[in-house]
């Protein structure tokens, strides 16, 4: 596989832009290929079974544009499948999980909260990336550190709709966020990608709370594997290319395609 190959990153919608923020902002050489699974998300309330299904039709698309990396930019593809597609690809597979273990290290209050969705909340990866955290703080931390989970179902659903300030954005903002800011958590883990696009929301509704985006992680640990393999994009005068496709494109979703990421860029159909 060639260093000038395109990076793949997909997620089953839009939320996954938040991670290809970091990683064009690390990687400023590097073509993009960006896979929106819009038609057919949420994942977060889906069976493994469905979830396997839809990232095998996504990572299709993705082989067939010969990318030389996939990024899951996506917490519950991650907790689901990528240990599947592990064992079966060949080529770098860079995943996402919730920052549990930042937001342990950095607690003065001694209570966390982790914000995502039912799936991933509910997940065994999740638990293991939960337990391992405080198992660590259990021997490193002088306090009891409390984690408080919270499954957020219809967020995703309002970053989809390019919903980011309405009064139905908030009333979920209130059921979802005010609790764990009333308990008196300082870090807040945003567990899925699309919770960075409702920052500004969230941060209304616990502003002593810092909120803990693990993108930049993942744009960190993509180089790492990428430069490991001789597989980073030289320079070059001409910019970097930047293609996004969704099943599902249309209009509207290619207005909320361009209030998430800079420029006017285009919505492309991908076949289901």
């Amino acid at each position: 596989m060639p260093s000038t190959a395109p990076i793949g990153i997909l997620d089953s919608g839009f939320g996954g832009l938040s991670v290809a923020r970091a990683v064009r902002a690390r990687l400023p050489h590097e073509d993009l290929i960006f896979a929106a699974d819009c038609a057919y998300a949420p994942y977060g309330d889906r069976d493994d079974a469905y979830i396997i299904d839809r990232l095998e039709a996504v990572i299709s698309f993705l082989l067939e544009k010969e990318v030389k990396a996939v990024v899951f930019a996506c917490n519950t593809a991650t907790a689901v499948g990528i240990r599947y597609f592990r064992e079966r690809l060949a080529m770098p597979i860079i995943g996402i999980e919730p920052a549990v273990f930042p937001a342990v290290r950095h607690t003065r209050a001694g209570t966390i909260g982790v914000i995502a969705t039912s799936r991933t909340i509910s997940s065994a990866k999740y638990a293991r990336v939960r337990e391992r955290a405080l198992d660590w703080a259990d021997a490193s931390r002088p306090m009891p550190i409390r984690v408080i989970d919270m499954p957020c179902p219809g967020l995703m659903e309002c970053v989809e709709r390019g919903d980011f300030t309405s009064p139905a954005l908030h009333a979920l903002l209130t059921e979802y966020i005010d609790p764990i800011a009333a308990a008196g958590a300082d870090e807040i883990v945003l567990g899925c990608t699309h919770y960075p696009f409702l920052a500004e929301a969230i941060r209304a509704h616990a502003p002593k709370s810092h909120l803990i985006d693990p993108a930049p992680a993942v744009a960190e640990q993509l180089e790492r594997r990428l430069g490991y393999l001789d597989l980073l994009a030289p320079e070059k005068e001409n910019p970097p290319q930047e293609h996004f496709h969704a099943t599902g494109a249309n209009e509207d979703r290619e207005k909320v395609l361009r209030r998430l990421w800079p420029g006017s860029p285009r919505l492309l159909a991908m076949e289901p």
